[in-house]
């Protein structure tokens, strides 16, 4: 099979198959995210957002809820993301760790440089996430090679599939750039149609997909030579079916980030438009009875006698309806509002409220904040509140570690390592030469955990002093020193700042050293004042022992 025709059945196949997948998410856009209201319908420029809705709080609660994402897991005012080891951690040395703390804050200033649209991509991908329940970042070296460059696209445009391990491996993207723009990027790769295009409509713009797979089952479907890279990379020009760049990644490239998956489907869900959605169409018809409700009980129809009046109804302030002479007023007032009964406006008022509060609650937005402890409140009922926290915010927050910014900084630490960022390979210690990193988050999860695992430090200290009471020896059943290390660690103190576990041996042998000199000289101090004793006491002239009277000499 041709490689051209291999790329354009799959995509197409891959892109059809998301036809009823538009739609849903395009009715999710309407009630919760209009900005991105484009997945069936084409958007104008400066057209209105949001026309067609009467209140504003779902989309309000989509908007905390991602602005939430960003604040939690990537706030930019500390440090959110620690450079690990997978296994070992507590083994590696000050040495080790200094280097990890030093590659962490490198790769930190590169994320956040201006030019690398990290904080533009990651809000985009946070808003998508939290609406739909998945969203598309692609991480790359800048066109110069000088820095990272971060995209985030639109879920239209984009579609996926997972391989046998239910990873995503196979992502298609297709986009619209003009004829200049592939000039710039591609060279005199491109298409002989484009090239005739740049002289008479340089603007003019293409189709084209970038495809990237596993690199076998590219060779074995089209026939190539498998390379030693894992994936490929295809930019192709669909419009004229011609391949303008083909090479070899040691990565996919792209970041999907998948809240909550259903067997059988390669796309996610997000739970809190799922659950909000109904919630969402009832409050915008509730919202439209009580605007029409409020709006009578203000400004009441009218009911006017149709022969009596001269002129037209002017119901408006200082308006002046004029009636004709003849009209006997004890017939009825020739002008009245027609009574209305307004009780159900107080109890559509109270529906509306319940509502809010349905969807602040499938939003999490009752969840998202870190308990307080009480001013008396025992350490196990803190514990015990910390628990409740990390149960309700799990389902939240894991995702977002695991699926999100893990992969995106795995892949950013990747392609830095390729580039050399980190400086060279012989300058990484030894004890790190074979083993793969990890990222630890900081996040209201981590530091509830690590509050939990301090309180349990206290706890532990408390019931030791106790049992000391009753026997001395049951101070040697806690490793203080490791277990304070340990707490060290996940409050996450520089590794500059304690002393490695040789220096510290080093030094309690130095102090036990010291005792013992200074205990030796103590004693030879204390024989030494025994020895001037017992001289003084013998010395020439000093007093004799009387003799008793009857006694010779």
């Amino acid at each position: 099979m041709q490689v051209q025709e291999f790329i354009l059945n799959k995509g197409e196949q891959l892109f059809g198959k998301r036809g009823s997948l538009l739609s849903l998410w395009q009715t999710i856009a309407d009630n919760f995210y209009p900005e991105r209201a484009d997945f069936t319908t084409v958007r104008n420029v400066g057209e209105e957002f949001a026309d067609n809705l009467t209140t504003s709080y779902p989309i309000l609660a989509r908007r905390d809820l991602g602005n939430a994402f960003g604040a939690m897991l990537r706030p930019s005012a500390k440090s959110w993301k620690k450079l690990r080891t997978k296994d070992n951690w507590e083994r590696v040395g000050t040495e080790e760790r200094a280097w990890l703390e030093r590659a962490d804050a490198q790769m930190t200033r590169a994320m956040y440089h201006a030019d690398s649209q990290f904080t533009r991509a990651t809000k985009e991908a946070d808003h998508d996430f939290a609406a739909f329940g998945q969203a598309v970042i692609h991480v790359s070296l800048n066109k110069q090679g000088s820095g990272l460059l971060y995209r985030c696209y639109h879920l239209r445009d984009v579609a996926w599939i997972e391989d046998e391990n239910g990873k995503v491996t196979t992502v298609f993207r297709r986009w619209k750039p003009s004829a200049l723009d592939l000039k710039r990027l591609f060279g005199n790769k491109i298409s002989p149609e484009v090239a005739r295009k740049l002289d008479k409509d340089p603007y003019c713009e293409f189709e084209v997909w970038h495809c990237i797979m596993p690199a076998d089952v590219y060779a074995e479907h089209t026939g190539g030579k498998a390379t030693r890279h894992p994936f490929v990379s295809i930019y192709f020009d669909k419009d004229h079916k011609h391949i303008m760049e083909e090479v070899g990644l040691k990565q996919i490239g792209y970041v999907i980030p998948r809240w909550q998956t259903v067997s059988g489907s390669q796309y996610a869900y997000s739970p809190a438009t799922v659950a909000a959605l109904p919630d969402a169409r009832l409050i915008q018809a509730i919202t439209r009875v009580l605007l029409e409700a409020g709006e009578k009980a203000t400004n009441p129809p009218m009911i006017a006698v149709q022969e009596a009046l001269r002129s037209d109804i002017s119901i408006y302030a200082g308006g002046v309806t004029w009636v004709d002479e003849s009209y006997d007023e004890r017939m009825g007032e020739v002008l009245r509002p027609l009574t209305q009964d307004t009780r159900g406006i107080p109890l559509g008022m109270e529906m509306g409220k319940d509502i809010r509060a349905m969807i602040a609650e499938a939003f999490y937005l009752n969840k998202i904040s870190l308990p307080q402890p009480g001013n008396e409140m025992t350490a196990y009922e803190v514990g015990q509140r910390v628990q409740e926290y990390i149960r309700q915010a799990m389902p939240l927050f894991e995702p977002m570690e695991n699926e999100y910014n893990a992969p995106l900084c795995d892949l950013t630490f990747d392609l830095m390592m390729q580039a050399g960022a980190f400086g060279s390979v012989f300058d990484i210690p030894e004890g790190l030469q074979d083993m793969d990193v990890d990222f630890v988050f900081e996040s209201p999860l981590h530091d509830a955990v690590e509050r939990e695992k301090g309180q349990r430090f206290l706890e532990a200290g408390s019931m030791l002093a106790q049992a000391a009471q009753i026997d001395t020896s049951a101070v040697f059943i806690v490793d203080v020193k490791k277990a304070f290390r340990d707490v060290l660690q996940g409050i996450g103190v520089p590794a500059a700042w304690t002393r490695s576990e040789t220096e510290v041996k080093k030094r309690e042998d130095e102090q036990a050293q010291a005792l013992q000199t200074q205990q030796l000289l103590a004693n030879m101090q204390q024989g030494a004042d025994v020895v001037q004793k017992l001289s003084s006491a013998t010395a020439p002239g000093a007093a004799q022992t009387a003799v008793p009277q009857g006694f010779g000499a």
